[in-house]
């Protein structure tokens, strides 16, 4: 092999290396359920798509939780290198240094509320930046003061549906607050589930996220179980104040108590296998309600 072709292959592999940790700081499946959420909350509110738009808030929606991702790890760093979830994330292994993600993370977030907030409207880029704001300027760091971090972290987490449909509209209303709530109160048996089963390693970390102070016991099960069963009721506003139909009601319903069963399982058995059933039923409930709730509008 020639000088000039090795070169070319080993420019491929450092670029090839450098994009893999751009893609993993970013937290790029993360940041595409994000997406998802704020993208099914636009069809739901425009009755014709403006494409232009769209794309406007899936960059922008991408870059700003990009960004959020961002700031999270490079204030966590050096808590990164205790965990075993997170020990292989770029910062901590030297894949990228402490200036390049904070230069990424200020590009992302400054390109990515610009769009939210001059190709959208103002108001969705003051929802961009005030999502960016609570997660990486509050939440991160309350997160090894207290348990309570989960709700003020639930904030920004149910900030993308209520952004999407915002995107269209360019106004608060009923509607974005109601599907703002369901992706709140959704996030609690959801993020608890996942605390559950990585319990021991965000303890190594310093991280006390379950709700209960004993940790992976019958009351922090019990505090998943009634965020699932208060979810239902929430889920069917859309249909209580006529802006979807029966058919999406009764998927809520099932969905809902589907998600309520295996919050109740691990209240009943206090294991990480039902913990993990939990979480995959978080899974399934979340994307799959707000596709039902967008179909039956239209």
């Amino acid at each position: 092999m020639s000088q000039t072709n090795s070169n070319t292959l080993s420019v491929r592999a450092v670029l090839s290396e450098k994009a893999s940790a751009y893609v993993a700081f970013t937290k790029f499946r993360l940041a595409s359920l994000v997406v998802f959420s704020a993208s099914v909350s636009y069809f739901f509110a425009a009755d014709a798509i403006n494409w232009g738009k769209f794309t406007a808030l899936v960059i922008g929606g991408f870059l700003v939780t990009g960004a959020s991702n961002g700031f999270n790890q490079i204030i966590e760093k050096d808590l990164d290198k205790l965990m075993s979830r997170t020990k292989n994330r770029p910062l901590p292994t030297g894949k990228m240094t402490i200036n390049e993600g904070l230069w990424l993370s200020l590009i992302m977030g400054a390109v990515g509320i610009s769009l939210l907030w001059f190709v959208l409207n103002p108001l969705s880029g003051l929802l961009g930046a005030l999502a960016l704001i609570l997660y990486a300027g509050i939440y991160t760091p309350l997160k090894r003061k207290t348990s309570f971090a989960v709700f003020v972290g639930a904030f920004p987490g149910a900030i993308p549906p209520m952004l999407g449909y915002i995107a269209e509209t360019g106004q608060f209303g009923l509607i974005p607050g109601i599907l703002f709530a369901i992706q709140f109160v959704w996030q609690f048996p959801h993020f608890w589930a996942i605390a559950w089963k990585a319990d021991d390693d965000y303890r190594r970390a310093g991280f006390h996220l379950l709700p209960s102070p004993g940790g992976k016991d019958k009351s922090s099960a019990m505090q998943a179980f009634v965020y699932a069963m208060f979810l239902i009721p929430i889920s069917l506003l859309p249909f209580y104040f006529g802006v979807t139909g029966v058919v999406s009601a009764i998927i809520a319903i099932i969905l809902g108590a589907y998600y309520a069963y295996y919050a109740f399982k691990l209240y009943k058995t206090v294991d990480d296998k039902a913990a993990t059933k939990l979480m995959f039923a978080s899974f399934v409930y979340l994307p799959v309600v707000q596709v039902a709730l967008w179909l039956d509008k239209i």
